[in-house]
């Protein structure tokens, strides 16, 4: 079977903050964070800034998912970048997300700290890259807080104080809340397998509830110069029309 072209973005990037080193940048939903080979042609903010600027020069300092929108950050000269490599490398860059997930917990913080790694090949896994807390895993800490409940489901916060791979997402299914939207770790194990072979038809966003995983960062802070810099990006207009859709569905 050919697999279907990826639906294309509804929306482009937009700066949040200019700084004469850095910008903090929304990326869309559905957007790379710089140009990779792919069978598919995807749109990237680096090149969509490099050309909107003329900055050549920029370059991200981390990576959000494909899927994932809110801050991004690009740094504008040699220099900006190596100081935000010192800053992430110490840790003093924190991120904060929000995710819509399925259920409500009986808790309104929770520090989860849970070793993740792969889960490997096998039973009801045919997944490779899928993540899961494993005793031999990599220390993975995540700081939650719920934000709202509505109709089944619940808006939280997550601030990763380590930067596993999909940490959020896999401590979210670890605690029984799957993300609303996310095809690895969500409630169908099928979701991805489906998407790699026929891409993201109706029927599966259907499934979901939406054609991305329900995953936004939304705030980013660190120090700069003797300044402490604190940029937010109001949750995505997807993400926000599918809460609003649980609160009409309530009354």
């Amino acid at each position: 079977m050919t697999r279907s072209p990826l639906l294309p973005p509804t929306g482009r990037p937009s700066v949040v903050l200019e700084h004469p080193d850095f910008y903090v940048v929304h990326k869309p939903a559905l957007w790379l964070t710089h140009p990779v080979r792919a069978r598919v042609d995807v749109p990237d903010v680096l090149s969509f800034m490099q050309r909107e600027t003329g900055e050549q020069d920029l370059a991200p300092p981390h990576r959000l998912d494909r899927e994932t929108s809110g801050a991004q950050l690009l740094t504008r000269d040699a220099d900006a970048a190596r100081t935000f490599f010192t800053l992430f490398k110490t840790h003093l860059v924190g991120k904060t997300y929000l995710a819509v997930v399925h259920g409500q917990p009986d808790w309104e913080r929770r520090t989860l700290d849970a070793p993740l790694g792969d889960l490997g090949l096998g039973g009801a896994n045919q997944v490779v890259i899928r993540q899961a807390v494993v005793p031999n895993g990599r220390p993975a800490v995540t700081d939650f807080r719920v934000v709202a409940r509505r109709a089944g489901h619940a808006l939280i916060e997550a601030y990763p104080r380590s930067g596993r791979l999909h940490q959020i997402r896999a401590h979210l299914s670890h605690l029984g809340l799957p993300m609303v939207g996310d095809k690895i770790y969500g409630r169908d194990p099928q979701a991805f397998l489906e998407f790699m072979e026929s891409g993201q038809t109706p029927e599966l966003t259907q499934r979901l509830g939406l054609p991305r995983q329900a995953l936004h960062a939304t705030r980013i802070a660190f120090p700069w110069h003797g300044a402490q810099v604190q940029v937010e990006v109001p949750l995505a207009a997807d993400l926000q029309a599918y809460w609003n859709a649980l609160s009409a569905a309530n009354t």
